[in-house]
């Protein structure tokens, strides 16, 4: 059930009605609700999901011997994930996520900031940028990806990653 939720909300945004999901996931209207009273806590439960993941993932590139590299790589893949998942973008904005979803987007901001501070400490990142700063640089990065045609998007990351390296004078 949560695996359709995951899809539709992905594919349609947080308006698909249950019953799609019920019939993605193949059972009825009335074990959706058995198991999510509303729409919202379905949203909730999902959203919660992908940012422990996100989280997760952020943490186990944490020691990573290039820390430069495993922070534009996390952000690679985090635009790749979300330019394609209405819900997340709206959970990486802090939109309807609840009491668990804020915990958990709390969660991923610390290891996205530990991230980026190792990368700033190893000098391949600039040292002004802050996490509030990448939050709006990544939301607007998220809006031109899917912008761009199929075939061209990843470039607008790219350049605004080759903005964000640090420069060696």
């Amino acid at each position: 059930m949560l695996a359709a939720a995951r899809e539709s909300f992905a594919l349609d945004g947080p308006d698909v009605p249950l019953d799609v999901i019920a019939l993605r996931a193949g059972v009825g209207a009335g074990t959706v609700h058995r198991h999510f009273p509303t729409k919202e806590s379905l949203i909730a439960a999902v959203v919660t999901g992908r940012l422990a993941g996100l989280a997760a993932r952020a943490r186990e590139l944490a020691d990573a011997a290039d820390p430069a590299a495993a922070f534009l790589a996390y952000l690679r893949e985090l635009t790749a994930e979300a330019r394609h998942n209405v819900a997340l973008t709206g959970a990486l904005g802090g939109t309807g996520i609840g009491a668990d979803g804020a915990e958990a987007a709390a969660a991923l901001a610390a290891a996205l900031g530990h991230l980026l501070q190792r990368a700033q400490r190893g000098g391949g990142v600039r040292a002004d940028l802050t996490i509030p700063d990448l939050h709006a640089i990544l939301g607007g990065v998220i809006a031109m990806e899917r912008a761009l045609p199929a075939g061209r998007q990843g470039i607008g990351l790219e350049v605004v990653l080759d903005g964000l390296t640090a420069r060696r004078a």
